[in-house]
């Protein structure tokens, strides 16, 4: 039985966008911030209409996981009263003051990792170039909240 070699042609995505004058037009680093390519209006509204999506959605999925764990805490009460399990309270405290004892050898003067701060400042950066943009996300998200 012969076995046909069938032959393919890669193609290499990176370099093919890099020849694309869309592609640099849209994701090229130099290209600025989005206070140089859109208007003022422009910003506003898509910044708007983001913040409210994404505020919308974050109220809709805190409700679920507050109920989801105000219900499971619920059922372990009553699972505990009834019997059903039972609780270490003091296996638990112990865990409780263990976890209160990293938390304090975490945050008593340790320093962010250089990682960390390298991308808290390209956020800051951002925030600066993109004023109205960010402004617009932070109004819609707020209405998206309260709605």
């Amino acid at each position: 039985a012969g076995v046909k070699e069938d032959s393919f042609n890669v193609l290499d995505l990176a370099e093919y966008t890099k020849n694309q004058p869309w592609w640099r037009k849209v994701f090229a680093p130099s290209s600025g911030s989005s206070a140089e390519k859109y208007s003022v209006a422009t910003q506003l509204v898509i910044g708007g209409v983001t913040g409210w999506c994404t505020g919308f959605i974050f109220q809709k999925v805190g409700k679920l996981a507050a109920t989801a764990v105000g219900g499971g805490f619920f059922l372990l009460q009553v699972a505990n009263h009834t019997g059903y399990i039972k609780v270490d309270w003091k296996l638990v405290e112990r865990d409780v003051n263990k976890a209160k004892q990293q938390l304090k050898f975490h945050s008593g003067g340790s320093k962010m990792s250089p990682e960390v701060k390298s991308r808290v400042d390209e956020v800051i950066i951002f925030l600066k170039k993109n004023v109205i943009l960010t402004g617009g996300f932070a109004g819609g998200f707020l209405l998206g909240m309260s709605s």
